[in-house]
């Protein structure tokens, strides 16, 4: 095996830990903004929207990063810190498929369908817009 192909598959344990500290922070920003928003429809309101809002973030940021020069070793930082992890944490699908079964079994059955595909199409959309404004000048 030669030397570069060994040292690409050890991960660096400073990125871990970038991984991990942004992936706690967007957990706990996850339970602080869910915690605060009043439910709808007897749901919690909050997981869609974190999931957009998280979209538009996770697009705007890559794009933002894709688009402006700099230090390749400062990018991937933020790009594992802010992405990978903040990101990570904050949005979550288990939230969101435990949702879609909560809507329903206690509301319209509908709404076990509609909200995800909604929460899907609208955070494409999302991420399409962040990627968008994140590549202006």
């Amino acid at each position: 095996m030669n030397a570069s192909r060994s040292r690409a598959a050890r991960p660096d344990p400073r990125h871990a830990m970038l991984v991990f500290s942004g992936g706690a922070a967007g957990s706990l920003t996850r339970y602080v903004i869910t915690a605060a928003i009043p439910g709808a429809w007897g749901q919690p309101a909050a997981t869609f929207v974190i999931n957009i809002v998280g979209a538009f973030a996770l697009g705007w940021l890559l794009e933002a990063l894709l688009r402006r020069p700099g230090d390749p070793d400062r990018q991937t930082r933020s790009r594992l810190l802010l992405g990978t992890g903040f990101l990570g944490g904050f949005t979550t699908y288990s939230a969101l498929a435990v949702d879609s079964v909560l809507f329903g079994q206690q509301g319209p059955p509908a709404a076990a369908f509609a909200y995800p595909v909604a929460t899907l199409v609208l955070g494409a959309g999302a991420t399409v817009l962040g990627r968008r404004l994140g590549g202006r000048p």
